[in-house]
């Protein structure tokens, strides 16, 4: 078997290329991968979409159930984020209960689908505390090679643009479907984007390779005015005041190029399907 390159050497030919501009995929720094979105992709589901950076692969399905609200909002609906690192994707993936990456995972989404207001949940409300909608976003880590923050977002936000909820009509005590289904009103379309830093340079779109020799790492969730709705720093390393506005600068940026790809998709998508 073949020693491996210590990281330190690795680090150093990375700083290099850095230096000159380059990423040891051949990207430019703030360059990302090919991207795809398709919509649609599980039939069971209620919404669903795949998103693909490079060999990263992420799948996220849409759940509606009527369920009760919770106590301290019976006017709204309730909006519920689940991600599971599936162990055919990365060695390092095992199976069992959600680990801390997961966890941060789900909850950095969660975050910027709520503060960037995709949905209203007042608009999911049937009965106001006794019945509600209840979105389960369930994300599934197919396969990983990095940056896997900006791919789940994205895939959850383009599996509840795809999602649609049956009607329903109250009658007494009933619930009672229709069985017609509508789109659910999307309000927002909140973009993540995470920066990596290494050394003094910053990348979008990090391979895995390139995550474990980060310094620090920013994830960034604008809306579609450009508004900072989320934030989530990882790693032990540190940013600047001047790091920081200009890794906000790049996510407003960013998050417009990746926005208006998503959008680009789906409008081909909804006309496949007219």
């Amino acid at each position: 078997m073949k020693n491996k390159i210590p990281v330190s050497i690795n680090r150093e030919h990375v700083l290099k290329l850095l230096s000159k501009g380059m990423r040891i995929d051949g990207r430019d720094l703030l360059n990302y991968r090919p991207i795809s979105i398709n919509f649609e992709v599980a039939g069971k589901a209620d919404g669903s979409a795949s998103v693909r950076f490079g060999d990263t692969y992420v799948m996220v399905g849409v759940k509606a159930e009527i369920g009760k609200p919770f106590p301290d909002t019976p006017g709204e609906g309730v909006l519920l984020v689940n991600a599971e690192f599936v162990p055919l994707a990365s060695p390092d993936f095992e199976p069992g209960p959600p680990n801390e990456d997961a966890i941060e995972l789900a909850r950095v989404v969660d975050r910027g689908l709520r503060k960037g207001e995709v949905v209203d949940l007042k608009e999911l409300c049937i009965v106001p505390g006794e019945k509600v909608w209840m979105l389960w976003v369930d994300i599934y880590i197919l396969d990983h090679n990095g940056n896997l923050m900006d791919a789940a977002a994205l895939a959850s936000l383009a599996a509840l643009m795809n999602t649609k909820l049956p009607e329903v009509k109250v009658e007494g005590e009933e619930i009672i479907k229709t069985g017609k289904f509508k789109p659910l009103n999307i309000k927002d379309y909140p973009i993540a984007v995470t920066l990596g830093k290494i050394g003094e340079s910053f990348i979008v779109d990090p391979l895995l390779d390139e995550e474990q020799l980060m310094d620090c790492r920013l994830t960034v969730i604008t809306t579609k005015s450009g508004n900072i709705c989320a934030l989530q720093k990882s790693f032990s390393g540190t940013f600047s005041q001047g790091d920081v506005l200009k890794a906000l600068n790049i996510a407003v940026e960013k998050g417009k190029e990746l926005r208006d790809l998503l959008f680009s998709s789906f409008e081909k998508f909804s006309s496949s399907k007219a």
